[in-house]
């Protein structure tokens, strides 16, 4: 069955992956992020190919614009069965290196960028009985790493938020919870610390593509309403 798919932090990564196998599998992907100009491209790209996207730039970091996001979806298309909330941003460093502005981007987007998702995604859920949570978190969110204390921080709320609200849900709305380990993306581009930078290039020696992920969320979205898939965790093979 086709679905309405929200995805936000569309524009590169596990955000484009996820909306280019998402809309070959026949479902209607609505992208959001702030680079609109690279959403088009996302979206000319799956037209192309017989598939069907919306864009729409948004900013997760703003309520009022999330909210927008997931009402305009829904008056356009007659509902919503899918959320995933994947935008992130990771520009680590220790503690020490007093980051505090940056720490505060990544609570801003990790974290308050979740929870507008859902505020935005649950009301439409509600009223039909059905739906779809998927979040995109970390490995950072079952391990902590030096210069990843506030990363991790944020990706182990993200996961605590979503294992919470799929405790409080009705069983019609499903829960997802994927925790990548080490892909292709420009993530790793934020971090400003050189000590990070240093380490994090022989983190990423091993890495596994972004459409790895885009077929976990595929496969969880893709079970029938009474299977819920609640958590998995994908990483390279020789990630530790």
């Amino acid at each position: 069955m086709s679905k309405v798919v929200l995805i936000t932090g569309a524009s590169s990564g596990i955000g484009e992956a996820t909306a280019l196998r998402l809309a070959a599998d026949g479902h209607r992907v609505v992208l959001g992020a702030r680079r609109e100009d690279r959403l088009a491209v996302i979206a000319k790209a799956i037209e192309a190919a017989g598939g069907e996207a919306d864009v729409r730039r948004l900013d997760v970091t703003d309520r009022r614009d999330v909210a927008a996001f997931a009402d305009g979806a829904a008056e356009r298309h007659g509902r919503i069965d899918v959320i995933v909330n994947n935008a992130g941003v990771m520009p680590l460093s220790r503690l020490d290196a007093l980051l505090v502005d940056e720490w505060d981007r990544m609570i801003d987007v990790n974290v308050r960028g979740l929870l507008y998702g859902i505020a935005a995604a649950l009301p439409h859920f509600q009223r039909r009985g059905e739906g779809h949570f998927v979040t995109v978190a970390s490995v950072g969110a079952h391990q902590v790493v030096p210069t990843g204390a506030v990363y991790c921080g944020t990706k182990y709320a993200a996961w605590a938020i979503t294992e919470g609200l799929r405790q409080e849900l009705d069983p019609g709305i499903r829960v997802t919870t994927l925790s990548p380990g080490v892909v292709e993306s420009e993530l790793a581009g934020s971090i400003t610390d050189p000590l990070a930078q240093e380490a994090m290039r022989d983190y990423r020696k091993d890495t596994i593509p972004p459409g790895s992920i885009a077929d976990a969320i595929a496969y969880a979205i893709g079970q029938p309403a009474d299977v819920d898939v609640n958590e998995l965790v994908i990483r390279p093979a020789r990630q530790r």
